[in-house]
């Protein structure tokens, strides 16, 4: 760990997900994994980045007041703000990025992958700041399957080659300036964007990949929040 932090960075959380998929009774963000919501996790952790000095949520409509859903854990300064998010993904940063304040870098993570780790953050915002003239700095994790590129009636096009192909994660760490310019189009790009780095890539940014782990799963189905829950148990007894 560093004794300071070497620049300043806000942490935008996306938790305004549905999770109509997952077939909760609620937003995903707000179901529970090993006891406690999806959100928390996420929240635990990056509280303990040391270079992230605040933490802005985008929440599901009308519940970004309801902050007694999560908090920051015991004893950690950073601070803690929620704002409502929008219809679309990329539209909820877009919110919670007016309501981060000042920062240098700002590193976007979805609520739905809780098994976020402190170093995963530390490399993707250490990948940013080596190379000045990047934009971005994205985890992300090698493609190992064979894929193949379809047209809509199912015949193969052709074989891509995995070995230049990643499934990208997050957390994905962008300048400040960066960032909002490619956030600064209309609703109908917005609503394209499968992840901020695209709209930075359209921009004509640079983004870098930076190693995630096959851990860093994303909970879409009830079968992803079981796995999430063995491999959390996994972690603990490795921990204890």
């Amino acid at each position: 760990m560093r004794d300071s932090p070497l620049v300043m960075t806000v942490a935008l959380i996306v938790a305004a997900g549905s999770g109509e998929r997952l077939g909760a009774d609620r937003p995903k963000a707000l179901v529970e994994l090993a006891g406690r919501p999806l959100l928390q996790w996420s929240i635990d952790v990056l509280c303990c980045v040391q270079r992230v000095q605040r933490i802005v949520v985008a929440m599901p409509p009308a519940m970004h007041t309801m902050q007694d859903l999560f908090s920051t854990p015991a004893g950690i300064a950073t601070e803690l703000t929620a704002v409502e998010g929008g219809a679309v993904r990329s539209e909820s940063v877009r919110r919670a990025l007016a309501a981060a304040g000042e920062a240098d870098l700002v590193l976007v993570h979805d609520a739905a992958r809780p098994l976020l780790t402190v170093e995963l953050a530390d490399a993707a915002i250490d990948a940013l700041e080596a190379q000045p003239d990047a934009d971005a700095a994205i985890a992300a994790a090698r493609v190992t399957d064979t894929i193949k590129r379809a047209d809509s009636s199912g015949t193969v096009l052709e074989t891509l080659d995995r070995s230049q192909l990643w499934a990208v994660q997050t957390p994905q760490v962008f300048r400040r300036e960066a960032l909002q310019r490619a956030l600064e189009v209309d609703e109908e790009e917005l609503a394209r964007a499968t992840d901020d780095a695209w709209l930075v890539e359209r921009a004509g940014g640079r983004v870098l990949v930076v190693a995630g782990s096959d851990r860093n799963i994303k909970i879409t189905t009830a079968l992803d929040l079981q796995l999430a829950e063995l491999l959390i148990a996994d972690r603990q007894q490795q921990n204890a």
